[in-house]
């Protein structure tokens, strides 16, 4: 099983290409789809104020993170810690833009080159939730998930508040009809077909230990039935 990072930053404005900088970090781990606590949350000085629009939304002042570390003075544990790892993001662009920069200025190569994958959230949402608001709010409302003590967007709680949204967006197929079902009368309509093919679906794959369990399973029914388990039967008739 793919380990899993849920990763958000906060930073200085919109443009890493115009010298905006990464002020906040916050990571969240997923392994089977669990939590783990390995998590990772860094505030960096970024040398520059943030532009106003920008302060009002993370509300993190030049006088809190003037004592932070640089990224770069962190640059390469980050890099082992994301290594190898899916990164789960909403709006991916944003921020891997923004930490590709920064690897640049810390003399590294850029995040592709290290971690597995990058599965943006906001992606999948659109082609779940097709002409639906899509934010991490909006997914938040929508699958009750509580943001009550979000204040201001912090890149740590942001992570967490996306791993709980993550897990309900690709809980399974029944969570694309969930919303177009909901608020249907049953009686008295037509049921609509849905075009399953659009949508973009995440491949899980069983993990060692669910194997062993379902072949632990299939044994005792086997042991049960006396070797007469139709679908076991089957499959050996479709394999001669």
């Amino acid at each position: 099983m793919t380990r899993q990072i849920v990763l958000d930053t906060e930073t200085t404005g919109l443009s890493a290409e115009n010298g905006d900088r990464i002020i906040e970090l916050g990571c969240v781990e997923l392994f089977s789809r669990k939590l783990t606590g390995n998590d990772l949350h860094i505030y960096f000085n970024p040398e520059r104020e943030s532009h106003e629009d920008a302060l009002k939304v993370h509300g993190l002042t030049s006088d809190f993170l003037r004592d932070k570390p640089k990224f770069a003075t962190l640059a390469n544990d980050i890099v082992e810690y994301l290594r190898d790892a899916e990164l789960i993001i909403h709006n991916a662009a944003f921020d891997v833009g923004f930490l590709n920069k920064e690897f640049e200025l810390a003399g590294l190569p850029p995040l592709r080159s290290f971690v597995g994958d990058v599965t943006d959230t906001l992606a999948l949402a659109k082609a779940v939730y097709p002409g639906k608001r899509n934010s991490l709010d909006a997914l938040c409302d929508r699958f009750g998930v509580d943001r009550s003590n979000r204040t201001f967007h912090g890149a740590k709680l942001d992570a967490q508040l996306l791993a709980d949204v993550y897990i309900n967006l690709t809980r399974g197929q029944d969570a694309l009809l969930i919303d177009i079902a909901a608020n249907e009368p049953v009686q008295g309509r037509a049921m609509v077909a849905v075009d399953l093919r659009s949508f973009v679906l995440p491949v899980l794959t069983a993990a060692d230990h669910d194997l062993a369990a379902h072949e632990e399973l299939l044994l005792q029914l086997d042991k049960a039935s006396n070797g007469r388990t139709i679908f076991r039967q089957a499959a050996e008739n479709a394999v001669a």
